[in-house]
């Protein structure tokens, strides 16, 4: 066996993290900051799917020479998922869900099969 010592471990001295709902804060600025706490208090995915859904339309109607088939994919692929997360995301959105599908079914009811009158 060998008597040498082992090396020193520099010890590190940890900081405190910043908490999650001020992580970004350093990055933005006042009036960006205002629209970040305003963003964290909205519940569910909509508004970012619409605006996948817009950026994709755009890139659908940019000239040929200006488009980009892998950004339309991506922007594609990325929509899906955050379909398929929002539906995942709660029982709430479950309820959602359902209660979207009944509407629908009722609608094509009311369509073929009309109520007396």
């Amino acid at each position: 066996m060998c008597d040498r010592e082992s090396p020193a471990v520099p010890i590190i001295k940890r900081t405190r993290t910043p908490k999650t709902a001020n992580f970004y804060n350093v990055a933005y600025e006042r009036g960006e900051k205002r629209l970040l706490k305003t963003a964290r208090q909205m519940e569910g995915l909509e508004a970012e799917i619409a605006v996948l859904r817009v950026e994709i339309l755009k890139l659908m109607k940019s000239k040929p020479e200006d488009f980009d088939f892998r950004l339309l994919t991506h922007g594609i692929d990325m929509l899906v998922k955050a379909v398929a997360t929002q539906y995942r995301m709660s029982p709430r959105a479950t309820k959602h869900l359902a209660d979207h599908m009944t509407n629908l079914l009722n609608s094509l009811g009311d369509q073929f099969l009309p109520a007396a009158r």
